[in-house]
């Protein structure tokens, strides 16, 4: 496995990932890391006068340091709001994984670190031939799981645990994210992810209506390998 890189994966789609992603960013970089996000599949994109762009997409790039360009950080933008195998073909786009690994290799030769997010939950397609594990195994990421924290969760954190595993990839650790600020006792749920899953959790993520990833990042702690400690 690449320990110069982490892939983000989530237990669901709009679970924070971009922000987990973000934040993990800058708590890299106070750690005195060059890190850089990547977005390499992105549907629901606005037009721009510089070309579509998404705000999960602007997110990690803004948190990036050095900043690269966007089209490196999301080389496939897609206007609508759909799966991306749907967005794409609508669009009359082809997802090639040899362009997602050349964008990868080019943020990598940038930063010292690159956090590649995922679309959704693990088992959402990129393609109708290419899925996140086989974009995860061509760059040799291990992975990074997003649990939100919502009644639920630990089903699904279990669940996509397992699938990261049986794809054959390697799950470093995870990261609890305060989704539902409404969560009944949630102190224990925590507890019970702790105690099942097989990795330790990097951070928990206050819930935040206005989150900022440089100030939520003191609440994560990147895992050993990431940082380069042995």
């Amino acid at each position: 496995m690449n320990p110069n890189g982490i892939f983000v994966t989530g237990t669901d789609t709009g679970i924070g990932k971009s922000i987990a992603s973000a934040s993990l960013l800058h708590a890299l970089r106070s750690r005195g890391l060059s890190a850089v996000g990547m977005k390499p599949v992105a549907s629901g994109c606005l037009a721009t006068p510089e070309g579509l762009r998404n705000e999960d997409a602007l997110l990690l790039q803004a948190a990036s340091a050095p900043t690269p360009g966007y089209e490196t950080v999301n080389p496939y933008a897609l206007a609508e709001p759909l799966a991306p195998e749907l967005a794409a073909r609508d669009a009359g786009v082809d997802i090639a994984l040899d362009v997602l690994v050349d964008a990868y290799r080019r943020l990598a030769g940038q930063a010292d670190r690159v956090v590649v997010e995922g679309v959704g939950g693990w088992a959402a397609p990129l393609s109708a031939t290419l899925d996140q594990a086989d974009l995860a195994r061509a760059l040799g990421l291990p992975v990074l799981m997003v649990v939100g924290l919502r009644l639920g969760c630990i089903n699904h954190a279990r669940l996509t645990a397992a699938a990261v595993a049986a794809s054959g990839l390697e799950l470093v650790g995870w990261v609890a994210n305060e989704v539902d600020p409404a969560m009944q006792r949630i102190d224990d749920n925590v507890a019970m992810l702790g105690e099942r899953l097989p990795v330790p959790c990097w951070g928990r993520l206050p819930h935040d209506p206005d989150p900022s990833p440089a100030r939520l990042a003191c609440h994560l702690q990147p895992g050993d390998a990431l940082l380069g400690i042995r």
